[in-house]
């Protein structure tokens, strides 16, 4: 195609004018094509659908109508329970901190293709439900669209999924998991055809579509997996990362937005009957003490303690030796403030170190190298900032 000529673009209108010169020898495709693209033109003074949000996040709107959410972590990291919580939001005005904008119950559609059909109806009759606070026999399943898909053929599950969305209309599709769209999760095609065509459906059917993906294996690397996980995270809206800190305590915060920043994870526990609540910072401390106590329970008397993690520590002879700066890095904000009892907790998780011992003298080598700062607080009590 030649180059246009004296044609001139009135801004305000947003179509195109003929100048004295238009483009000789154009198909008649190709104007119409023109004609069509000039509906995308944005000005200042475009007209636009105000961004609508389902839920709110520590005061901050959350989980995007027409766009798509990462939910990322490691195997059993709490991406189901954050699911339901997020599913069971659409029929209750709040749960644990978290609250649903719109005065009105939402249309949820649960995708699953991961998990056994007697799974997701466990999930679905003693999770999602009583977490509503809805008796089953009340609770109102025609806006409860749930489907699992894991006996269906792998290459025609996106398809499936695009012609539920347009039949049942969802405000809320929880897609788990998308890796089991593709065969590759490393085809990048595939990965980039499948992020567009997701990223079309949430658009033209007004909906929030919830995207779980599993994080890379290694313990340190908390990228999403595969191709199709680089194409997520560069096209969600926002991303999520859950992860599990005890043996019943989870983490859910926020990575990445292009919006609202919500920078204080939440964090839960589970009771007996296997439901998530919010407990307070004390209590999740006590659940974390349990926890590490529990294991070196286990393994007193035991000839051989497990090893250490090689990010943070090496031998040199008999002794460890800890790399204290790439510790607290991973562990603290710059200008945030930790007690003892947040940093011990976090110490045992990340180097594996279950001696009490060895947490003080990780703490004071990190005081002595400059590392972090410790300071007394008008309390009596020791608190620490990163350096």
């Amino acid at each position: 195609m030649q180059n246009l000529k004296n044609v001139v673009f009135n801004p305000d209108v947003g179509h195109l004018i003929r100048g004295e010169l238009w483009l000789a020898g154009i198909s008649c495709e190709q104007e119409q094509r023109l004609k069509q693209l000039e509906q995308r033109r944005i000005t200042p003074i475009t007209k636009l659908r105000p961004m609508e949000f389902l839920f709110r996040l520590s005061g901050k709107p959350c989980f995007a109508r027409g766009e798509l959410t990462g939910l990322s972590g490691k195997a059993k990291s709490g991406k189901t329970f954050v699911s339901s919580i997020l599913m069971a939001l659409c029929f209750c005005n709040q749960l644990l901190s978290v609250e649903r904008i719109e005065q009105k119950k939402l249309h949820v559609l649960w995708y699953d293709t991961e998990q056994s059909e007697e799974s997701t109806q466990d999930i679905l009759k003693h999770r999602i439900i009583p977490l509503t606070g809805i008796p089953e026999d009340r609770f109102p399943m025609e806006q409860m669209d749930v489907f699992n898909v894991r006996g269906e053929p792998m290459n025609e599950r996106l398809g499936l999924l695009e012609l539920l969305v347009m039949r049942y209309q969802p405000d809320l599709v929880v897609l788990d998991g998308i890796r089991d769209l593709v065969a590759d999760i490393n085809d990048g095609v595939v990965a980039q055809d499948t992020i567009e065509r997701l990223m079309r459906l949430a658009s033209e059917n007004h909906c929030a579509i919830v995207c779980v993906l599993h994080q890379n294996k290694s313990q340190e690397d908390k990228n999403l997996s595969g191709w199709i996980g680089t194409e997520l995270k560069n096209k969600a809206f926002e991303v999520y990362e859950c992860s599990k800190n005890s043996e019943h305590i989870f983490t859910w915060g926020q990575t990445d937005t292009r919006k609202y920043t919500i920078p204080t994870p939440l964090q839960f526990a589970v009771n007996d009957d296997g439901l998530p609540y919010q407990c307070s910072h004390e209590q999740l401390l006590e659940a974390q003490f349990r926890s590490q106590q529990k294991m070196v329970d286990k393994l007193q008397g035991s000839n051989k303690l497990p090893d250490m993690n090689p990010k943070y520590v090496h031998k040199e002879g008999r002794k460890h030796v800890f790399d204290v700066k790439q510790l607290f890095i991973d562990i603290m904000q710059p200008g945030l403030v930790y007690s003892e009892e947040q940093l011990k907790p976090q110490i045992f998780d990340l180097t594996g170190a279950i001696k009490p011992k060895l947490h003080d003298e990780i703490l004071q080598k990190a005081v002595e190298e400059n590392v972090i700062v410790c300071v007394t607080n008008p309390f009596g009590k020791k608190e620490y900032g990163l350096r």
